[in-house]
């Protein structure tokens, strides 16, 4: 998936690899943020998922799972950070 040079840019800075941002995109669960964008984090199924995946490497994996992307209705990243506070669905 492409990434805007604004994503590309904080992922840098927040010191975000990019195998996290795959992870995100294959097991990573999606939420509706308006104009077509979604948000996707991962939630606890999704890190089961990744948990199932990743084998031996999970623990390591897991302290680092508490970010999300931000993508477009064109499949494109527009940002990524890491979560501050809790996502409450409704």
């Amino acid at each position: 998936m492409k990434m805007t040079q604004h994503a590309r840019i904080r992922s840098q800075q927040r010191a975000i690899p990019p195998i996290l941002i795959d992870l995100l995109l294959k097991f990573g669960a999606c939420e509706s943020v308006g104009d077509g964008a979604t948000k996707m984090y991962f939630n606890k199924a999704a890190r089961k998922r990744v948990k199932t995946y990743a084998g031996a490497l999970a623990g390591l994996i897991d302290a680092h799972l508490d970010v999300y992307a931000v993508v477009s209705s064109e499949n494109q990243i527009i940002t990524t950070a890491y979560l501050t506070e809790r996502i409450i669905r409704h």
